[in-house]
């Protein structure tokens, strides 16, 4: 049987500042026809979704994610740079592996300004840096996170522990209905701590490969991330100084509480049946709820949250926007996890509004004494950690 999203008041409420094109997407979400048994949209307008709140932080909530952190800068992470994969857009991938907490290496790929000349890479003229999370889907390839949001950046995508085709480790599920519960019943043992780390330990290795980005006149990393990236972010982003940007796409993770009464087809489902069975698993979640963390975060954020979404509730998306302490900027989806007609649209809005973002925060930190040229002492650095 299919559905459609009935409405029997038309009337829409007051776009937002910052929320373009909302009314139309309200309206086109409320059309969306889809064979779930539930409402997508959990009958949520945005007007009520843009008054969910952020859930209160357990008593120890910040001194548990610093003490996290401050483990996480204390890696020596080593990272080591494969042979060029592929050259498009300006740029120049590679593989990267780097270390991260436990022990544990991370793969993942790297991306460098293409050089003028020759087939080595180079970080002269890097203004920029990335730190780019992925989806619950894992990440098999760089794919759609190049082109970069900026010109003369540099970014890392790293797959995260137990996802991905350059991260799978032993004993760790890579599906997400298994990932999202590995180590669920602990705080100090949950996975979702762990790539956090993850996050963290890749900017710790971008920067040891492009040190040009590690300069006194401030922050010059921006974070992205889409759906489980945009969750992990919010957690990671609040007590990480070294960036100053993000953007959270359709983020999960956000309000737990209420999570666990929204069915969806994500992770989240396999979180709400266990937690039938494991009820005390709440006074986990408490520490991984990234609506929670957002109260935290204070750089700019720009967050896409979507109106629609079988995979991830729109009720968690809007709490972490919802929940951000700091400058917010809020660019509404008609849909996320949902191919519709205006996708292609709605995606190259995102990425122009991301460029205008990123160009705004980012750029206010790159004019320093040596933004923008050329580090010999960089350059060598750099060819000593490639590896064939």
């Amino acid at each position: 049987m299919r559905h459609e999203r009935q409405n029997s008041d038309p009337a829409l409420p007051h776009v937002p500042d910052g929320a373009r094109h909302t009314d139309a997407r309200q309206r086109a979400a409320v059309r969306l026809e889809h064979d779930f048994p539930f409402d997508p949209s959990y009958g949520h307008r945005l007007d009520q979704l843009l008054r969910i709140p952020a859930p209160a932080a357990p008593a120890d909530f910040d001194e548990f994610w610093r003490a996290r952190y401050d483990a996480a800068r204390r890696v020596a992470t080593e990272p080591t740079i494969g042979p060029l994969e592929e050259e498009r857009d300006g740029v120049r991938i590679f593989g990267v592996a780097y270390s991260s907490v436990g022990g544990v290496r991370i793969g993942g790929w790297l991306v460098l300004p293409a050089a003028s000349e020759g087939p080595t890479a180079t970080v002269s003229g890097v203004e920029h840096g990335f730190v780019i999370g992925h989806g619950y889907g894992g990440r098999q390839e760089p794919g759609l996170s190049v082109p970069l949001p900026l010109p003369r950046s540099a970014a890392i995508l790293p797959c995260v522990r137990g996802m991905g085709v350059r991260s799978l480790l032993p004993g760790i599920p890579d599906h997400a209905d298994g990932h999202v519960l590995h180590g669920i019943d602990s705080r100090d043992r949950y996975v979702i701590g762990d790539c956090v780390a993850d996050l963290w330990c890749a900017a710790s290795a971008l920067l040891q490969l492009v040190p040009s980005l590690d300069l006194p006149v401030g922050p010059r990393l921006g974070y992205v991330g889409e759906s489980f990236g945009g969750g992990i972010g919010a957690l990671a982003l609040p007590w990480d100084d070294r960036f100053a940007a993000a953007r959270l796409t359709v983020p999960t993770f956000g309000n737990h509480p209420l999570r666990l009464t929204l069915p969806c087809v994500g992770s989240g489902e396999s979180v709400r049946a266990y937690h039938r069975e494991h009820p005390g698993v709440t006074q986990v979640l408490r520490y991984f709820d990234a609506a929670t963390a957002a109260t935290r975060l204070r750089v700019p954020t720009l967050v896409a949250p979507a109106l629609f979404d079988p995979a991830v509730p729109p009720p968690g998306q809007f709490a972490v926007h919802n929940g951000l302490a700091g400058p917010r900027e809020l660019h509404v989806l008609t849909a996320g996890h949902f191919p519709h007609a205006d996708s292609q649209t709605e995606y190259e809005e995102l990425v122009a509004a991301s460029q205008r973002f990123f160009g705004q925060h980012l750029d206010d930190g790159a004019d320093g004494p040596d933004a923008g040229g050329s580090d010999p002492q960089a350059e060598a650095r750099l060819g000593a950690k490639m590896v064939g």
